[in-house]
């Protein structure tokens, strides 16, 4: 007969509530050392916690939600929230695919497909040009922010291209994780310079010989970040059709164990 930590371990809802405790401590850029201080709780514990096993009491749980800063009810799974599988959000430098790859994906899962830009775009009623030039880039990440969170608070599954530079806010990545199946479209530098000229853009080099070692310095930034996501399917060096075929796959196997 296994051991009540084993079984435990297995538990479904304690997974969950571990891996919404590891995600907003890492989000809130807090070590396991300091979350412990914080929350008058071990670092034994909150291992354990994070990991998905050990015997968990209610009010060391709402010690740890104090020092995390949010209700304890957010570290529980809602039963009318849609399984996080069956909301995928695509994160990726520009040339990624995120839109390609997002719309194939949408059409072969039969769900919508959201470009978040887009979405920004038409409840603000102007351009990401006007956006930034007006308002400036804190604007934008609040709309960013709002407009994913009411996208995401709709009801049914969803395919959703972020914006590249999502992973940066940390509440607004957090959120993505917290709600979605997070899949980095990785590729390499020459990648997401070539697809960005292919599409007929060619701003980002024009009158910038650095262009290409900023575009190198700028992956090699939000790399660790990207690292962040549940996987990361590889769109270099393959046709679309695989990178396609293991989202898809990415997805029935997350909702098979939803």
């Amino acid at each position: 007969m296994p051991s009540s930590i084993t079984e435990r371990s297995r538990s479904p809802l304690l997974a969950e509530l571990g891996r919404r405790v590891r995600e907003r401590r890492r989000a809130r850029g807090e070590t396991l050392a300091s979350l412990a201080k914080a929350a008058a709780l071990s670092t034994r514990f909150l291992s354990s916690l994070e990991a998905g096993r050990g015997n968990i009491s209610v009010v060391k749980l709402e010690q740890v939600a104090r020092a995390l800063g949010v209700p304890i009810t957010r570290l529980f799974p809602d039963e009318a929230e849609a399984p996080r599988a069956e909301r995928i959000a695509l994160v990726g430098l520009r040339g990624a695919g995120k839109t390609t790859i997002g719309r194939a994906v949408a059409d072969r899962l039969g769900t919508p497909f959201v470009e978040l830009d887009q979405a920004i775009e038409e409840a603000a009623g102007m351009s990401l040009a006007d956006i930034f030039g007006i308002h400036g880039e804190p604007y934008y990440r609040r709309l960013e922010r709002e407009t994913a969170r009411r996208l995401l608070d709709g009801d049914g599954p969803l395919v959703l291209a972020a914006s590249g530079g999502v992973v940066t806010d940390p509440e607004t990545w957090s959120l993505l994780r917290d709600r979605c199946l997070t899949v980095w479209l990785r590729a390499t530098p020459d990648d997401h310079w070539n697809r960005v000229v292919a599409q007929g853009d060619r701003r980002p080099m024009e009158g910038n010989p650095r262009a290409m070692a900023e575009l190198r310095a700028l992956l090699e930034t939000r790399g660790p970040l990207y690292e962040q996501a549940d996987r990361a399917v590889d769109t270099s060096g393959r046709g679309l059709d695989p990178a396609i075929d293991d989202v898809v796959a990415l997805a029935a196997s997350g909702r098979a164990t939803t």
